[in-house]
């Protein structure tokens, strides 16, 4: 299967994904809206995210892909599959381990990223007791993270592209038929994520005995005496470093905008919700085929595939981010008014919530490329670069705060981190190509050219055709009619502009 249709079947699945989890968050925002209890919860589903994100989606894939794709080289069958049970093994004990300490801590870990909510007892404790119910969740999804690796790598991307709809559905179901049955409704919030964890375990599961691989445990100390899990565990050190230093970052920022009054956690997270749009459909899905395939590449010596592979992926990523941040920028307030505003979601939030969006969208094209970039360094078992590049974005980050939240409130803290991906993944283009890993093919120029022109034509026009109207102001039903007529209307002219201008499809096809 051709990198683009890998990356379209993903795509595809991953925005079925994002319409249910549309479908979520729309009614989470007119059942909940802005509050000190939805800040609660977003406090307390970022912790267990935060440890995913660092354990399982981000040191450990990075570690454990590449090596897996290089045992399957040199022992296909009975070694792959003795390294996929030790992996599970080494896996399932220290995640176990994890959520037991996470529990116990709950109190310490809330102060930590949240430190502004000890002004408010009650929203302190109730994140604190939704801390300690949904920390298992990160041991169901390091769990799914080692099957979708598995997976991933024999070249079934559908199964772990689609089971994140069984999270969306699994809030779906407890806003509309369990929130009315607590005395605290955002409690079934928190049902709704366990629950939703253990499906999609359950889903990843059955993907495997599909492929033939039942995952098995074995002897803890046989499985550390392994010297492949060794080598997955001496890489993920420095990755567990480079993506600490990201969730750092978040943590940070959330402590920040925990300071800034009540509902800018949450603003926040909405507006993050609608930045995994593209980040999602384009760099999640790209990035998630591009490292098997640059893995392979790189395993067998073929330089030449490896630098076709990654600069497709480049050609992609500005093809569609490039207009994509444009035209989030001019769309925040029609987009967040449509998708969010409610009863309990007022107009004021629609206006806090678009202003982080418009943060975010001026660094998209640093959050999908990096996306795209980093994986060209864990496919050659590099983590530190990575890493480093990480750090130093983080004091950007920090650096930016501290000029842009005084003036910008927690729209700062969403511009900040925007800036500071496009630093970081500008950073780590700039080192492949010194040091000759990376040389773009021909036609760059010509692109961007034309793609630039494209996106500046089709800007005008979304930010001309909006003059005047007040989003909010209209009823739901003229509010999406405009939204969708408005984002179709936009990709027709971008991409009719393109063809105007000389593009066809062939000029995004791998060399």
């Amino acid at each position: 299967m051709s990198l683009i249709k890998s990356a379209a079947t993903i795509s595809g699945l991953t925005l079925l994904s994002r319409i249910t989890g549309v479908v979520r968050d729309m009614l989470i925002a007119r059942y909940f809206g802005a509050t000190a209890e939805t800040d609660a919860f977003y406090v307390a589903f970022r912790l267990p995210n935060m440890l995913r994100r660092l354990f399982a989606e981000g040191a450990f894939q990075q570690a454990f892909v590449p090596m897996l794709s290089e045992v399957r080289e040199k022992e296909p069958e009975e070694g792959e599959r003795r390294f996929i049970d030790n992996v599970f093994t080494v896996l399932a004990l220290a995640v176990f381990i994890v959520s037991v300490l996470g529990v116990i801590a709950a109190p310490l870990l809330v102060w930590a990223i949240a430190g502004g909510m000890k002004g408010d007892p009650e929203a302190f404790t109730l994140a604190t007791g939704l801390t300690r119910f949904m920390f298992p969740y990160i041991a169901f999804m390091s769990l799914v993270a080692l099957a979708a690796a598995v997976l991933n790598t024999r070249k079934k991307f559908a199964l772990p592209a689609a089971t994140p709809i069984l999270l969306n559905i699994s809030f779906i179901l407890a806003t509309v038929f369990l929130a009315d049955r607590f005395a605290e409704p955002v409690w079934a919030l928190a049902v709704a994520v366990i629950g939703g964890g253990a499906l999609q375990l359950g889903a990843q599961v059955w993907g495997l005995s599909r492929i033939g691989v039942r995952v098995r445990p074995r002897n803890v100390k046989k499985a550390l005496s392994d010297e492949n899990v060794r080598r997955v565990l001496t890489l993920m050190a420095p990755a567990l470093f480079g993506v600490g230093v990201a969730q750092l970052s978040i943590l940070i920022n959330t402590n920040i905008a925990s300071h800034l009054g009540q509902g800018a956690v949450t603003w926040l997270n909405y507006a993050d919700r609608l930045m995994e749009f593209p980040t999602a459909l384009l760099g999640v899905a790209l990035g998630t085929v591009l490292l098997p395939g640059l893995s392979a590449a790189h395993a067998r010596g073929d330089d030449a595939r490896y630098n076709a592979l990654l600069d497709h992926g480049l050609r992609l990523v500005a093809l569609v981010g490039i207009p994509a941040s444009i035209g989030l920028w001019l769309t925040a307030d029609a987009l967040v008014s449509f998708l969010f505003q409610g009863k309990s979601f007022t107009p004021a939030d629609v206006s806090q919530t678009a202003l982080a969006v418009v943060g975010y969208a001026v660094g998209l094209i640093g959050l999908i490329g990096l996306k795209i970039i980093a994986p060209a360094f864990y496919a050659r078992k590099d983590i530190r670069t990575p890493v480093k590049a990480a750090f130093m974005s983080l004091v950007v980050v920090q650096l930016i705060n501290c000029v842009s939240v005084p003036f910008l409130s927690h729209a700062g803290l969403a511009l900040s981190v925007g800036l500071g991906s496009v630093v970081n993944a500008g950073t780590l283009l700039v080192i492949l190509r010194r040091r000759g890993i990376y040389s773009p093919c021909a036609g760059w120029l010509k692109a961007i050219l034309r793609i630039a022109i494209a996106s500046l034509l089709m800007g005008g026009a979304v930010w001309w055709v909006q003059q005047g109207v007040d989003w909010t102001a209209l009823r739901w039903t003229y509010r999406a009619a405009g939204v969708l007529g408005l984002v179709a209307g936009a990709a027709v002219l971008y991409f009719g502009a393109l063809y105007a201008l000389g593009w066809r499809v062939r000029d995004i096809r791998p060399a």
